[in-house]
């Protein structure tokens, strides 16, 4: 699709952010194994960032969904993954179905304040036992008078130690595992919450992932997002805009690390000659930058239906498994040229590595959206031909 003038505003002021607010800090905040959440929120919230496609009666942008995703796009361009993700979550996967399906007292009382940057969102799906089979998953909400009565864990909850809210899916019925859930907002002082310490990741160190338990939580049944048991069938429409959003937030990044890895193998000497001068170099990166550009356009292409009221789900679950399985391999290759220097821990090509393979793990595994894409295509196991 064609990006106008708007949008390329939009761009600048992320990219301006990326440059000024977060590239920094960010080696510190890696060291750290977190950066100051509310502080930076609370940045981007004045500048609109955090509610770019949100509903303007709630302090949003009002703009469709083209203009998240070229925001999404400059934001790859921060040194780390971790930051990044925790951006994501606030804006495209805590708040979706908030924005969409929400009461207007539940967005005044969570959504508004989320955009503006004053609290900070966690989505709580996955379980220890439950990581993309969210069918699965056991917390349970059970009502008693008005209040819902939670509990539960859930699993590598990013953003949870320093939320103050939580975008919940648990159980609220003994129904068909795609029909008993609901969302709830649960507030993060709710009694009964207790967040674990975060966990050791591999990669995105500068993002908190902790362990959540939920011990006889209450919470009032007025927090419920949208109609009690379309918990499921709401979580799985976020998960679009979460995947469009992770495939998006990876372009720059893999854009830049060619980019560095190039100007690397033009200053490094091997054999009496650049690096880079061997064709199998420069060749090698020419076919990464190739595989950007065709998953630059699978994104926007997906962007556009989906803009036009159309089914991506197909679309967007091809974008996440490329950008996936593309942030490895760029990264890997880049590391090779790096040569040594390339597996020391602060080395860009190491750390894009390390921050990507993520990328096939959360919001659905790469064997999901197999699955999903073969089930869109009609061809699973055992399906006659009509």
């Amino acid at each position: 699709m064609l990006l106008t003038q708007e949008h390329e505003e939009m761009r600048r002021t992320m990219r301006n952010f990326v440059e000024k607010e977060l590239n920094p800090h960010v080696e510190e905040w890696e060291a750290a194994g977190a950066f100051p959440t509310h502080e930076i929120f609370k940045k981007m919230g004045d500048l609109g960032l955090l509610g770019v496609s949100k509903p303007v009666e709630y302090g949003g942008l009002g703009l469709d969904y083209s203009y998240n995703l070229a925001v999404a796009e400059e934001l790859g361009l921060c040194d780390c993954g971790g930051v990044p993700l925790s951006i994501g979550v606030q804006t495209d996967m805590a708040t979706p179905a908030l924005a969409r399906f929400g009461s207007d007292e539940l967005r005044k009382q969570y959504l508004a304040p989320a955009i503006a940057g004053d609290m900070v969102a966690s989505i709580a799906v996955s379980e220890p036992h439950a990581g993309s089979d969210v069918a699965a998953i056991k917390t349970t909400a059970k009502k008693d008078g008005d209040d819902y009565v939670i509990n539960g864990t859930k699993m590598w909850i990013t953003n949870s130690p320093t939320a103050d809210f939580f975008c919940l899916l648990a159980n609220t019925s003994d129904g068909k595992p795609h029909m008993n859930k609901s969302l709830i907002v649960v507030p993060k002082d709710a009694g009964g919450i207790t967040v674990d310490k975060p966990l050791n990741k591999l990669g995105m160190r500068s993002s908190q992932t902790a362990q959540v338990f939920f011990d006889n939580v209450r919470v009032p049944q007025r927090n419920l997002i949208g109609a009690e048991g379309m918990g499921f069938m709401m979580q799985m429409i976020q998960f679009q805009e979460e995947r469009l959003w992770g495939a998006a937030s990876g372009l720059k990044g893999y854009d830049k690390l060619i980019q560095l890895t190039a100007d690397y193998a033009r200053d490094r000497e091997v054999f009496g000659m650049p690096l880079l001068d061997n064709q199998s170099v420069h060749f090698r990166l020419a076919e990464l930058k190739t595989e950007v550009e065709l998953l630059r356009s699978l994104i926007w292409r997906a962007c556009e239906e989906y803009i036009n009221g159309k089914d991506v789900l197909q679309l967007a679950s091809m974008a996440k498994l490329k950008a996936g399985r593309l942030s490895r391999e760029v990264a890997d290759a880049c590391i090779q040229y790096w040569g040594g220097n390339g597996y020391m821990w602060e080395n860009p090509a190491s750390r894009a590595w390390r921050d990507g393979r993520l990328a096939s793990i959360g919001g659905g595994a790469d064997e999901i959206m197999l699955g999903i894409i073969c089930k869109t295509m009609d061809i699973l196991p055992g399906k006659k031909k009509k």
